[in-house]
């Protein structure tokens, strides 16, 4: 992450840093110029000044003729021969040396003509109008020190021109790079992380059959190994609890059918006519035995199915039959408890798992009983909607609290609503439930329910597409 990030920042140091150079050196040169300028401007001031002041001088001494015009004549001379070495140390083109270096040798020429003529002669008349050719000399020099530096001027504007230019060009490159660079480590880093929490939510659901395997940075590698090791611990626990189930629910089932068929031989008269007391303790016993018989039949099938041992066996039956059957094996409840049934079937011929259908209709028939109570109403509608069958089971109990309807189909998840009957469910009826509306294609909702109590709704394919020959031997 540290390298993706100066990667990302990398270009951007190098447009700032690129900026800064560049303004540094504008900054440079525009100080530069304005020393250049102060200069040039101070000196050419200077050299007019001092060559008025030599020629005011030099007409003194004309008319006066003092000896000490003469020196002071020499005095302000060395003062512009001054000027013209500072110009000389300025750095000015060729032309305006040779310009200075003119200017300078004739101002010495003039001081050595003027100490030797006389005030009043024809020569010195001569040298004093030799002084507008030495103020045309200045000018000359101040014109192209003025016009070097107005070229420097115009250097500076062109350079911050294409600094401009170059700083924008660098920002147009930049910018689209900056995002391939953001855009590739997003990627580099968001597939891994988006594996990961995709792994996270399977171990979450119970799905732990796809093993996590993660390409990426090595911290992201890491991680991914420590989820499948866990993967595999929760693997092997999973699979430790289903051969608990299995081997606990085979061990139950021996004993169980041997209470039942000495309850039905009870029942039967085999050991003697039964008094009505007795007869009515056996069909207590025998109730609560079939009771235990869809439990331990609910954990056999639950266990199967987490395995993935089993799979659909396709076949072609009538609806009305099966759930005729479901209610005569819960009739002994449904007259203790004297529950009401509403039952609306449509004759429908469905193409299904005639096993797992039953179970289904079990389930949610004595999750009904369980919370209805005595005296109460249990509706169950069958009806054809498109290809679907629709199959509705309503009860007329407390209902579900809305905070526990995400969780009631969760396996072994009991709510708070309390039950009646004397055997308690071990929470998975709703579970299996679900896991075989799903292997069959359907669906499964919870509706409000217009009178009160608990509404399921089951939607199911009328017409079950039959397993292959490989999917049955997979089965196997």
């Amino acid at each position: 992450m540290l390298v993706g990030f100066t990667i990302v920042a990398a270009p951007l140091l190098f447009a700032i840093v690129s900026a800064a150079l560049q303004m540094n050196r504008l900054s440079a040169r525009s100080e530069e110029l304005v020393q250049h300028g102060v200069r040039g401007t101070r000196n050419n001031q200077r050299m007019f000044e001092e060559i008025g002041a030599l020629e005011r001088t030099a007409r003194l001494y004309q008319i006066i003729g003092s000896a000490d015009l003469i020196e002071v004549y020499g005095r302000n001379e060395q003062r512009l021969i001054g000027t013209l070495d500072e110009l000389m140390t300025m750095p000015v083109d060729i032309e305006s040396r040779n310009e200075t270096l003119a200017l300078h040798t004739e101002a010495e020429r003039l001081h050595e003509e003027i100490k030797r003529s006389a005030p009043a002669s024809p020569r010195m008349a001569e040298m004093i109008n030799a002084f507008p050719q030495l103020s045309a000399m200045a000018s000359k020099v101040s014109n192209r020190v003025s016009a070097q530096i107005d070229r420097e001027l115009n250097g500076l504007q062109q350079a911050t021109q294409l600094a401009q230019r170059n700083l924008f060009w660098e920002s147009l490159w930049l910018f689209p790079l900056t995002l391939a660079v953001v855009g590739g480590f997003t990627y580099w880093f968001g597939r891994p992380i988006r594996a990961i929490d995709r792994a996270i939510s399977e171990l979450g659901r119970g799905t732990f059959s796809r093993p996590i395997v993660i390409r990426g940075p090595a911290d992201l590698e890491r991680l991914a190994a420590q989820l499948e090791w866990l993967r595999g611990r929760l693997l092997d626990l999973a699979q430790e609890k289903n051969r608990f189930l299995r081997h606990m629910s085979h061990e139950l089932k021996t004993p169980l059918a041997n209470i039942r068929e000495g309850t039905e031989l009870l029942m039967d008269g085999a050991v003697g006519e039964l008094q009505s007391g007795q007869r009515e303790v056996t069909a207590i016993l025998r109730e609560n035995g079939m009771k235990l018989q869809r439990l331990i039949e609910n954990l056999l099938s639950f266990s199967a199915w987490q395995a993935k041992s089993v799979g659909l066996e396709i076949s072609e039956f009538k609806l009305r039959p099966l759930i005729k059957s479901v209610l005569e094996n819960q009739q002994l409840t449904l007259v203790a408890q004297r529950v009401r049934l509403d039952v609306h079937v449509e004759d429908l011929t469905t193409l299904a798992d005639r096993g797992k259908i039953r179970l289904i209709l079990d389930n949610l028939l004595s999750n009904a009983i369980k919370f209805t109570p005595r005296g109460g109403t249990i509706a169950i509608h069958a009806r054809a909607e498109r290809d679907q069958l629709v199959l509705d089971v309503v009860d007329s109990g407390p209902g579900i609290p809305a905070e526990e309807r995400n969780r009631i189909f969760e396996a072994f998840y009991q709510g708070k609503t309390p039950q009646g009957g004397h055997v308690k469910g071990t929470g998975i009826g709703l579970s299996v439930v679900t896991e075989f509306v799903n292997a069959h294609g359907g669906s499964i909702e919870i509706l409000e329910a217009k009178a009160g109590g608990a509404h399921f709704r089951v939607r199911l394919p009328m017409r079950q597409a039959a397993p292959t020959s490989r999917e049955k031997a997979h089965a196997a």
